[in-house]
Formats: structure tokens, C-alpha cells, sequence
């Protein structure tokens, strides 16, 4: 099976020795997206909301590449600092899916990169 790493100026760039996400035949594995400004590379400004809004941004932005959107998001999973925050992730979550909702996880981890609140990794059929 011949892989492809997929790669968008509009969405930040890895922070490590990854991709922003690999297509495997009719699969895409996007990487975990933090609320990083692709602009800047810095932390947007803003509460979980926001947070949870740019990471959401980002990932259209990598499905886009890819020739996909939110539509064709199998599975999700969501990492959060804290569990307090699950209802208002998943308002804005909410939001980019709409009418279809994919399998999801959510579970607390005790910190993530660049000290944010929020990640978010998706795989999608394309």
C-alpha cells in the first residue's frame, strides 16, 4: 500500500518529526491539531472555546488538503487538561459536524504540547 503525507500551509506546521497527516489507500490518519495560529505558529489568544474553534479550523484545513471534509471523519478523538471543559468542546465540536457524528473518545490527559487545553486527531475515508 503506497502512503502519502499530506501537507497544507494552512494549518501549522508539525512541531516534531511527523506529518500533518498520512493517506493509506481510501484512509487519512490526521495528526492530533493543538490551537496553534498556522500564521504565527504561537497559541491562539482566548479561552477553550477559541482554543477548540481553532483546532477545529486546522483540521478542516488538513481534510481540505486531502480532498475531504467533515463529512468523512470516521472517528475522533479528543484530548482535554480538563474534563470541565467537555461541554464547551463539544458545542463547538458540534458545530463542524452538524448532521453527522462519528465515533469519538474523549479522555483527560494531564497535559498537552505548548501548555494548551485542547487536541483533537481524526481519521477520515477520502
Amino acid at each position: 500500500m503506497k502512503l502519502k503525507a499530506i501537507s497544507t500551509k494552512n494549518a501549522p506546521a508539525a512541531i516534531g518529526p511527523y506529518s500533518q497527516a498520512i493517506q493509506a489507500g481510501n484512509l487519512l490518519f490526521c495528526s492530533g491539531q493543538i490551537p496553534l495560529d498556522p500564521a504565527t505558529g504561537e497559541v491562539v489568544d482566548g479561552d477553550i472555546r477559541r482554543q477548540a474553534e481553532q483546532v477545529m479550523e486546522n483540521i478542516s484545513s488538513v481534510l481540505t488538503e486531502a480532498g475531504a471534509g467533515f463529512g468523512d471523519v470516521v472517528k475522533a478523538t479528543v484530548f482535554l487538561v480538563e474534563m470541565s471543559d467537555f461541554s464547551a468542546v463539544n458545542e463547538v465540536y458540534g458545530r463542524f459536524f452538524s448532521d453527522h457524528k462519528p465515533a469519538r473518545s474523549t479522555v483527560a490527559v494531564k497535559a498537552l504540547p505548548r501548555g494548551v487545553g485542547v487536541e483533537i486527531e481524526v481519521v477520515a475515508c477520502v
